[in-house]
Protein backbone atom coordinates (compact mmCIF):
# COMPACT_ATOMS: atom_id res chain seq x y z
CA UNK A 1 0.00 0.00 0.00
CA UNK A 2 2.54 2.11 1.17
CA UNK A 3 5.46 1.12 -1.84
CA UNK A 4 3.31 3.59 -4.25
CA UNK A 5 3.24 6.11 -2.13
CA UNK A 6 5.27 9.72 -3.55
CA UNK A 7 5.06 12.66 -1.64
CA UNK A 8 6.53 15.87 -3.83
CA UNK A 9 7.66 18.89 -1.17
CA UNK A 10 11.02 19.66 -0.41
CA UNK A 11 12.76 19.74 2.95
CA UNK A 12 12.65 23.13 3.25
CA UNK A 13 9.06 23.44 2.05
CA UNK A 14 8.29 20.45 5.13
CA UNK A 15 10.33 22.50 7.79
CA UNK A 16 8.00 25.50 7.25
CA UNK A 17 4.95 23.44 6.95
CA UNK A 18 5.80 21.57 10.36
CA UNK A 19 7.39 24.02 12.75
CA UNK A 20 6.82 21.25 15.65
CA UNK A 21 9.19 18.71 14.14
CA UNK A 22 11.69 21.44 13.11
CA UNK A 23 13.89 20.95 15.99
CA UNK A 24 13.68 17.05 15.67
CA UNK A 25 14.64 16.68 11.70
CA UNK A 26 17.22 19.05 12.35
CA UNK A 27 18.68 17.38 15.03
CA UNK A 28 18.43 14.01 12.95
CA UNK A 29 19.47 15.16 9.95
CA UNK A 30 22.55 16.61 11.54
CA UNK A 31 23.36 13.75 13.55
CA UNK A 32 23.05 10.91 10.87
CA UNK A 33 24.78 8.01 13.47
CA UNK A 34 21.27 8.62 15.61
CA UNK A 35 19.37 8.54 12.37
CA UNK A 36 21.25 4.75 11.57
CA UNK A 37 20.78 3.81 15.18
CA UNK A 38 17.14 4.64 14.71
CA UNK A 39 16.34 3.03 11.50
CA UNK A 40 17.86 -0.75 12.82
CA UNK A 41 14.78 -1.93 14.92
CA UNK A 42 14.76 -5.47 16.19
CA UNK A 43 11.06 -6.81 15.65
CA UNK A 44 9.71 -9.18 18.16
CA UNK A 45 8.62 -13.14 16.27
CA UNK A 46 4.77 -11.31 16.00
CA UNK A 47 5.95 -8.23 14.09
CA UNK A 48 8.65 -10.36 11.82
CA UNK A 49 5.43 -12.81 11.16
CA UNK A 50 3.41 -9.56 9.80
CA UNK A 51 5.76 -8.28 7.50
CA UNK A 52 6.72 -11.84 6.20
CA UNK A 53 2.97 -12.78 6.12
CA UNK A 54 4.06 -15.98 7.79
CA UNK A 55 1.43 -17.30 9.49
CA UNK A 56 1.70 -19.89 12.96
CA UNK A 57 1.19 -23.35 12.22
CA UNK A 58 -2.65 -24.40 13.07
CA UNK A 59 -3.23 -26.99 15.79
CA UNK A 60 -5.80 -29.27 15.92
CA UNK A 61 -9.05 -29.21 17.40
CA UNK A 62 -8.51 -29.80 21.16
CA UNK A 63 -12.21 -30.95 21.87
CA UNK A 64 -12.20 -29.37 25.26
CA UNK A 65 -11.34 -26.12 26.51
CA UNK A 66 -11.94 -26.54 30.03
CA UNK A 67 -8.76 -27.19 32.48
CA UNK A 68 -10.01 -29.02 35.50
CA UNK A 69 -8.24 -27.54 38.85
CA UNK A 70 -7.91 -28.34 41.97
CA UNK A 71 -7.19 -25.99 45.04
CA UNK A 72 -7.49 -28.34 48.61
CA UNK A 73 -11.24 -29.35 48.46
CA UNK A 74 -12.63 -27.08 45.81
CA UNK A 75 -12.86 -28.68 42.39
CA UNK A 76 -13.54 -26.42 39.42
CA UNK A 77 -13.06 -26.11 36.21
CA UNK A 78 -11.25 -23.06 34.12
CA UNK A 79 -11.91 -21.70 30.59
CA UNK A 80 -8.63 -22.45 28.60
CA UNK A 81 -7.57 -19.68 26.18
CA UNK A 82 -7.56 -20.93 23.14
CA UNK A 83 -6.68 -17.62 21.67
CA UNK A 84 -10.01 -17.71 19.55
CA UNK A 85 -12.87 -15.59 19.67
CA UNK A 86 -15.12 -17.92 21.01
CA UNK A 87 -18.90 -17.02 22.31
CA UNK A 88 -19.97 -18.51 25.23
CA UNK A 89 -24.21 -18.35 26.62
CA UNK A 90 -25.16 -19.75 29.89
CA UNK A 91 -27.21 -23.22 29.32
CA UNK A 92 -30.44 -21.95 30.40
CA UNK A 93 -30.58 -19.86 27.68
CA UNK A 94 -29.45 -22.15 25.21
CA UNK A 95 -32.27 -24.73 25.98
CA UNK A 96 -34.69 -21.72 25.61
CA UNK A 97 -33.07 -21.14 21.73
Amino acid sequence: MFKQLHINITLADDLILMPKYQKMIKALLSNKEKLQELANTHLNENCSAVILKKLPEKLGDPRKFLIPCGFSELKCKALADLGASINLMPLSVWKKL
